[in-house]
């Protein structure tokens, strides 16, 4: 077990749907209590791993393969990783060109994977049937890509850390008493409607949820804390109300590709943890 708290940092990807809006609640939440290691095998862009100040082991996983390289290359080598990254210029005709690329080197496709994600339309990650990325040029005004320091600050953090490219239930095949386990999974409930939780569905099935379902059940059998980010739909409540607690959070909507249909989207937390 690690003895000192990492300082937290933050995320160095955009991430639809990413969580460091919810730190501080989480903080809240855990309070005085001790966490022996942490796990988050939904990583995405790992807002939380990132933002919180844990001892202990920590276990990141997720089915992304490329996003896991990255975070791997960036904890090996960010300083090579920014000598890519410092060229690439925030142009439609770069993005594609660099969407069409496949670098050879680990530090020249991190960069690439983080140009194309800070570049992209919505910091959405999405493949094609051929497992092409091909989300479309974002024509952001507000283009900021991590810098040096922060790509050394995310290295550091990342040095805790055992990376995993898997599904959540090998990922959490040793969770212990007493370690935390974050779960944001994709949002996807049994009938409904919305067309960003339809191109979930492709990802993460209603079955999956019911496969998480079961993997909490595990959690708490072994001692050990959760929390479950999910949406806010009576099948979701129906699936996971254990008799723990749960809450309604709301945040800025940031997900569809028109500003007027943006608001204010209620999701549910679930957790093992009292507030004391």
């Amino acid at each position: 077990m690690i003895d000192e708290k990492p300082s937290p940092t933050p995320p160095f990807l955009r991430w639809a749907g990413g969580k460091r809006w919810l730190i501080p609640m989480i903080v809240e939440l855990l309070g005085a209590t001790e966490v022996q290691n942490y796990h988050e095998p939904f990583a995405g862009g790992a807002a939380v791993f990132f933002g919180l100040e844990l001892k202990g082991k920590a276990y990141l996983s997720d089915l992304n393969a490329e996003l896991m390289a990255t975070y791997a290359t960036i904890r090996e080598e960010p300083d090579e990783v920014w000598r890519f990254l410092k060229k690439y210029r925030n142009t439609k005709e770069q993005y594609y060109a660099a969407r069409a690329a496949s670098p050879r080197l680990p530090a020249s496709r991190a960069a690439r994977f983080i140009f194309l994600n800070h570049a992209s339309f919505n910091g959405i990650y999405r493949v094609n049937l051929a497992g092409k990325y091909n989300v479309p040029y974002g024509f952001r005004q507000w283009y900021n890509p991590p810098d040096l320091e922060a790509l050394r600050s995310a290295g550091r953090r990342l040095q805790a850390a055992d990376l995993a490219t898997c599904d959540f239930e090998v990922a959490m095949g040793n969770v212990g008493p007493g370690d935390l386990v974050f779960l944001d999974p994709p949002y996807t409930v049994a009938h409904n409607n919305n067309g960003f939780i339809k191109y979930n569905d492709k990802l993460f099935s209603f079955s999956d949820q019911h496969r998480l379902s079961v993997a909490i059940d595990m959690i708490r059998s072994a001692g050990a804390y959760y929390i479950l980010t999910n949406a806010a739909h009576q099948s979701i409540a129906e699936l996971f109300g254990k008799g723990d607690m749960q809450y309604e959070t709301n945040r800025k909507n940031a997900i569809g590709g028109l500003m007027a249909t943006r608001g204010v989207a209620t999701e549910f937390l679930f957790t093992n943890l009292t507030v004391r």
